[in-house]
Parts: structure tokens; C-alpha cells; sequence
């Protein structure tokens, strides 16, 4: 899955490959839209590239499967067919060697199927056109990345401000140009959906419907920004907010849609109260939805201290805790019941605020703790942490107030285990107990440093790998891309340098012991 923090590569304007004078291209045929865009670039010189294409490419042909006898019947027509039917965006076709000029009836053919054609004159090659196209794309991504970089900090320092929500609203309204709009819990109501009044028929019903809709969605609204569209986009982004609106498992936690032109999307937020997020822009770039991500993170954590006042509630705690308050004493303040204890790891360090706040807000709780490599967050117990993309958790057993710290040590030997396993989620309590419990994390790391200092990393993985493989030279010779003789050699130097028997079960199980601790 790509992450979704990072915007996919955005397709390249024909305009911009064209616009290059090094290529010398020149369009010849079809419309010359300037929203035309390419995915990427291909050679095919089959007569019948449908199975072959995924959709908006660039084709590029030299014409080596015309025949002869091509011009007189239908064959420019099925070949152009085809490739509009799969998808493709344009044909560039290369002068020289077979052909001198673009035959006639290719001409034609793409007026008719309305495919831009291209001209590639002979001293540019089909790889020469790749790479540009590959340029501009590595260009557009580039820009696109700092686009969405600009956005979120912006958007981040809006979240600082006075008032905060409407300001991360005006911010993302700004950025994508648009309109974007906060739902409150209580959704649109159709109370006469499918029902005109009496005397009326289905045009007027459906009028009534889209204007109790717009009414609906109006008294829903909490704080919007941006340029405020019709009633017809504002009563559909009204109704998309409602499909994403949490009603039960399986809910969509975003949905997009288009009305009257404008692009709609809805962001269901994690603060669990039922607010929504609304945006509805005239154009939706690649970086729109992760930018409208960031500020839905944002509004989460937001919207979740003005519904329930747990921010006031979290000073409270804090101030009563340092003035000698037990933890069970201030406990209530943060809600009621159990509590779980998770810590998380970015697999990409470091780790910033924006980053930690949105890992809280993901499990459900903005009570989060960020240090130099781990992020701490307490969870109510009811609340079942998920594996979050990027991060290894560890999560302790459901603990009360009374419990905090000893939840707190569970879930960093947890999270141990989980780097250990190269798992992303490890619960305490679902594996027997081990020796490795017996040593707090610290401790194992430092003894596993120790031991294992005379290896270099290379020598350290191959060791590692021979043993969870038994000590077998061949399955390790294979998990490793290596010669097995390779392997022997390397088993013997660890050996040499460690100054140890690797027969001996007691030195293999303690090595086994530090190169699962000692790896991060």
C-alpha cells in the first residue's frame, strides 16, 4: 500500500512534453486540449496495443505494423479504436526509418476517434521522449511534495492559533481552493425521502428533497471558509458527509463525489463524536487529498476537546497530579474505565508533533506523550488498538489508574517483542512468558551491544539468519542470495571474533538472545 502521507506521482501536461524544444514534437491531429494529460510513456509496434496498455499513455509507434495495403481500408480506424478504447492518451508517431511522413488516413483517423497525434521527427528518439516525459513528472512531483510540505505547516500552525478550527478551515480552503465546511454530530434528516406532497410530482419531490437537504446541511454546519458554493453542491456535500458519518461497522471513513462540476470529498473524523469534514473544490489536484488528510488529523484532536471538554479536563489531571493528587483521584476526569498504555515507534525517524497527533488520533485518544523515538498514548480499554501504517506498537494489558506505570512497562517490552518479531502490533500477555520478560528493554539492548560490538552488520544479519534456520548452511545460503561456502566463512569469522563455540546450545541460545535485541 503506498503511504498515504505521500501524494502519488502527478501526470505531465501533453502541452509541457510539447512546449520542449529539444524534442521537436508537433501535433498534427486531434483536439488540442491543454487538460490533456500522460501517465507515462510507451513503445509498442503491435498492430492491436489494447491488451498491452493500461490507460493514459503516450504510444509511440514508427509504423512497423502498417501493411501496405492499409490506406484503403479500415485499419487505421480499428487501430485508433483500440487504442482510445484502452485508455491512451496520445500517439506519437516516429518519422524514419519505415515511414517518411505520417500516413493520411492516420491523420484522419485520429480527427475522427478525436487522439491527439504527435509527429516525432527522426533525430528524436522513442527513449528520448521517455525520459523527458519521466523529467517532467520527477518535476511535477517535486513541486507537488512541496506544495503538500507548504500545507502542512501551515495548516499546523493555524491549529495553534486563537481559533484554531476555523483557522486550519481557512487554511485548507486556501490551499485547495475551494470550500470546506465542519459537520456537526447531528447529520442531514430526509424526512420525505422518495415522497412528493400531495398534488406533486417527482420533479417537485425531488426539488423538496435537495432543498430539505441544503436546509439540513446549513443547521449542521459548525464553521466553514473558502468560496461558498450553490445550493445543489452545498445540499450534495451535505448528503456525502452523512454516508461517512459513523452508523455502524463498515462506514467509510472518506468518500468522494462530484455535483454540478465541483469535486466533493468528506472526511469522517477520529475524534469518535460524529463531526465531518467537508471540502468541495472546482478541480481536485494529485496532493488535495493529503493535505485535506492533514487538516481532517487536525480537526480530530480539535473537535474532540470542544465536544467533550477533555482538554480543560487533561489540565485539570495534570495540574492535580502535581500537586500530589493520586492517579486514581484524577482518573475520572480523563473518563471512565480501563485504560491501555501504547507505544509507538515510527518506522521513518524522526518522529514530529504532527505526526504524533495523528498516530493519537488514529487509536482514539488525544492524551499522547511524544519522546526522542517513541510516542505514548494512553487509550481507554474499550477502544481496541488497530496495526497503524508506519509504526510498530506495543500495547499493555487493560490496566486501571492504580496500574498506570506497570501498563506503561508492558507496553514497552511489547513493543520489544514487536520490533523484535518484525511485527507491527504485539498485545502483552499474548505469548508465554519468557526470560527476555525478566530484563527491562534497556537492559537487553545494553547486553546485546556489548556482545555483539566485534560484528559488522553484514556479519551480524548472516549470523542471525543461520540460526532461525537451525544452523542449516544451505536454507541460510538461499535466505541470503549467497554461496553456502560464503556462509561458512562468515559463521567462522563470527566465531574468531567472538572468541565462542557456535556448537554450543548455551552460546547459540544467548546470541539469539542479543541479535533479537540488539538490532534497532
Amino acid at each position: 500500500m503506498p503511504d498515504p502521507a505521500v501524494p502519488p506521482t502527478p501526470p505531465v501536461a501533453l502541452s509541457a512534453l510539447l512546449a520542449r524544444e529539444d524534442l521537436g514534437l508537433r501535433q498534427i491531429a486531434g483536439p488540442r486540449d491543454t487538460n490533456t494529460v500522460i501517465h507515462w510513456a510507451h513503445t509498442s509496434e503491435m498492430a492491436d496495443p489494447y491488451p498491452y496498455l493500461l490507460g493514459g499513455e503516450l504510444l509511440l509507434s514508427a509504423g512497423v505494423h502498417i501493411p501496405e495495403a492499409a490506406g484503403s481500408g479500415t485499419y487505421f480506424d480499428d487501430y485508433v479504436s483500440r487504442i482510445v478504447a484502452a485508455g491512451g492518451s496520445a500517439l506519437g508517431f516516429g518519422l524514419a526509418p519505415v515511414h517518411d511522413t505520417v500516413p493520411r488516413a492516420l491523420v484522419e483517423a485520429c480527427d475522427t476517434y478525436e487522439l491527439p497525434l504527435l509527429e516525432v521527427p527522426p533525430q528524436t528518439t522513442f527513449s528520448g521522449v521517455a525520459r523527458a516525459v519521466w523529467q517532467l513528472m520527477a518535476q511535477a512531483r517535486h513541486a507537488e511534495l512541496r506544495r503538500v510540505t507548504e500545507a502542512q505547516q501551515s495548516l499546523a500552525a493555524a491549529a495553534s492559533r486563537p481559533d484554531p478550527v476555523r483557522a486550519v478551515l481557512r487554511q485548507l480552503a486556501q490551499r485547495i481552493g475551494g470550500w470546506a465546511v465542519l459537520y456537526g454530530p447531528e447529520g442531514a434528516e430526509s424526512a420525505s425521502a422518495g415522497r412528493a406532497p400531495d398534488g406533486q410530482g417527482p420533479e417537485a419531490a425531488s426539488a423538496g428533497r435537495a432543498a430539505e437537504a441544503t436546509a439540513a446541511g446549513r443547521a449542521a454546519e459548525i464553521a466553514a471558509a473558502g468560496r461558498e458554493p450553490g445550493d445543489v453542491v452545498r445540499g450534495a456535500l451535505a448528503g456525502l458527509a452523512a454516508v461517512v458519518r459513523p452508523s455502524g461497522p463498515g462506514t467509510p471513513t472518506s468518500a468522494t463525489d462530484t455535483a454540478a462540476g465541483t469535486h466533493l470529498a468528506a472526511y469522517a473524523l477520529g475524534a469518535g463524536q460524529g463531526f465531518v469534514l467537508g471540502v468541495a473544490a472546482p478541480h481536485r489536484d494529485t496532493g488535495d487529498h493529503t493535505i485535506a488528510s492533514v487538516a481532517a488529523v487536525l480537526l480530530s484532536l480539535l473537535t474532540g476537546e470542544h465536544q467533550s471538554g477533555s482538554g480543560a479536563a487533561r489540565s485539570s489531571a495534570l495540574v492535580r497530579l502535581l500537586l500530589g493528587a493520586e492517579p486514581e483521584a484524577v482518573a475520572p476526569l480523563l473518563g471512565s474505565g480501563g485504560w491501555l498504555v501504547v507505544h509507538g515507534s515510527p518506522d521513518a525517524q524522526p518522529c514530529d508533533p504532527v505526526a504524533a497527533a495523528a498516530l493519537g488520533a488514529a487509536l482514539g485518544s488525544p492524551l499522547v506523550d511524544l519522546a526522542r523515538d517513541v510516542v505514548r498514548v494512553l487509550v481507554p480499554a474499550d477502544r481496541e488498538p488497530a496495526p497503524q501504517p508506519g509504526w510498530t506498537l506495543g500495547v499493555s494489558a487493560p490496566a486501571t489508574a492504580r496500574d498506570w506505570p506497570a501498563a506503561d512497562t508492558q507496553a514497552a517490552r511489547a513493543l520489544s517483542h514487536a520490533r523484535a518479531t518484525r511485527t507491527p502490533l504485539h498485545r502483552h500477555g499474548t505469548h508465554r512468558p519468557a526470560l527476555t520478560d525478566l530484563l527491562s528493554p534497556g537492559e537487553a539492548e545494553a547486553h546485546a551491544r556489548a556482545l555483539l560490538a566485534p560484528l559488522t552488520p553484514p556479519l551480524a544479519e548472516t549470523l542471525r539468519t543461520w540460526l532461525s534456520l537451525h544452523g542449516s548452511w544451505d536454507r541460510t545460503a538461499v535466505a541470503l542470495a549467497v554461496h553456502r561456502n560464503t556462509v561458512r566463512q562468515r559463521i567462522t569469522r563470527c566465531a574468531a571474533l567472538l572468541g565462542t563455540d557456535l556448537d554450543d546450545p548455551d552460546v547459540r541460545m544467548e546470541l539469539w538472545f542479543a541479535l533479537r535485541h540488539g538490532e534497532r
